[in-house]
């Protein structure tokens, strides 16, 4: 039987993507894995440099999402 709990996580962080939140616990989840002993940003660094990946506003310009 599906938990309810896991239904709404799995909606949650669906709704978060498709606007544009990023997935902060999978990012460390990842770097706990994959990157052992390396840093971690902390949430305002991670949600900002996602931030400025997907706008480009670092560049000087704001090329929007699409």
């Amino acid at each position: 039987m599906v938990d309810l709990r896991d239904v709404w996580d799995w909606a949650a962080k669906t709704a978060r993507l498709m606007v544009g939140v990023p997935d902060y616990p999978a990012y460390v989840r990842h770097r706990q894995i994959h990157h052992p002993g390396g840093s971690i940003m902390s949430y305002p660094e991670f949600f900002r440099e996602r931030q400025n990946a997907r706008y480009a506003t670092e560049r000087g310009r704001f090329r929007g999402c699409c």
